[in-house]
């Protein structure tokens, strides 16, 4: 692994990386659990490794934390893991515009698009499944 980064989750939607960055107690975890009700499969949370595999950036799990989910009140929970290419980074915000206002973040050299992102919403899941479906690396 090239390196890891903390307080950063990662769920893997049709084989893309969808990495979710925030604070602690943002609403990382929670948006990760319910993207993985919804069929997402967690690449890690609150923690993720990174290396570049060809001209891509990958997001695997740190083999301390791999297959462990921390759901607030229940507990640390164990589940399914998998590696992804990271395809769209969502920056979690209090507050995110009405209209989506592309950004770019660099990972070891690579530009991967990047989007302030409410967490918060009703319907986060359903959200991030189309922002990565609009907007996401394929």
């Amino acid at each position: 692994m090239a390196f890891a980064v903390a307080n950063v989750t990662c769920v893997a939607i049709g084989g893309r990386g969808l990495l979710i960055q925030g604070p602690p107690g943002s609403g990382k975890s929670t948006l990760a659990i319910e993207l993985v009700d919804r069929g997402a499969v967690l690449v890690g949370d609150d923690g993720v490794g990174f290396e570049l595999r060809g001209e891509r950036l990958w997001a695997a799990p740190p083999a301390n934390i791999a297959g462990k989910l921390e759901i607030r009140g229940v507990g640390i929970v164990d589940m399914p893991c998998t590696e992804a290419p990271v395809a769209l980074v969502l920056r979690l915000i209090d507050s995110a515009p009405r209209f989506p206002e592309m950004e770019s973040a660099g990972w070891l050299g690579r530009s991967i698009p990047q989007l302030a992102f409410a967490a918060n919403h009703p319907a986060a899941a359903v959200r991030a499944e189309h922002a990565l479906a609009r907007f996401g690396i394929e």
